[in-house]
């Protein structure tokens, strides 16, 4: 017997999570293509391959789907940038972190510089006047929560001699900053060229 479970009128669980995020994904197409004011649910409808009533079946109104939509890319870009500072735990076993830091600058200079990564902050600041907690929410998952979790691998670097005693939430926002401050600036260098540099300015701040 398989895992899906029937839900009646021929569809099944997965099928119906499968269409939700064929239209959340559609929404963030069309919104970051069109911006709010001018997305209308009819393209919406035609970017997810579906009729415009199932739109309306899934989620109620423009709102709740520009708000999904914007929620849903925040927690893939925050959960590829949480699983790019983890490779700090599987990599940085030697005495100089330079190799680690550099392969996780490399690792979030591609996750921010994604048109996805960068959509997603466009559209929650440009709404953030109407949607002030949607605003706050992407920060918390796309910011806030990358920032603490690099702090916590930073301080065990610290704690164990590879980087100098530091505040490691400064730390942390020193290193990120250095790398979106280089995305704005070097878009389209290659990551390289992009990364040494940033861990070149972080262990003269930081390294032991």
């Amino acid at each position: 017997m398989g895992s899906e479970v029937s839900t009646g009128g021929g569809h099944t669980a997965r099928g119906l999570i499968e269409r939700r995020q064929a239209i959340l994904d559609g929404a963030f197409a069309v919104f970051a293509r069109r911006g709010y004011a001018q997305a209308c649910v009819k393209e919406i409808a035609q970017e997810a391959g579906v009729a415009k009533p199932t739109v309306y079946s899934h989620l109620n109104d423009k709102e709740s789907l520009y708000r999904e939509a914007v929620e849903a890319v925040a927690d893939r870009i925050g959960a590829r940038s949480l699983a790019v500072i983890e490779q700090l735990r599987e990599t940085a076993t030697d005495a100089d972190p330079r190799t680690a830091l550099t392969v996780v600058a490399c690792g979030l200079l591609k996750v921010f510089g994604t048109a996805d990564a960068i959509a997603v902050k466009q559209l929650a600041c440009a709404q953030a006047a109407q949607f002030p907690d949607l605003a706050a929410n992407v920060r918390e998952r796309t910011v806030l929560q990358v920032r603490s979790a690099l702090a916590d691998r930073l301080a065990r670097l610290a704690l164990d001699g590879r980087l100098s005693r530091c505040d490691p939430e400064l730390a942390a926002e020193h290193f990120l900053s250095l790398i979106s401050g280089s995305l704005e600036y070097r878009s389209g260098a290659a990551l390289d060229s992009v990364a040494d540099p940033v861990v070149d300015v972080f262990l003269r701040a930081y390294g032991t």
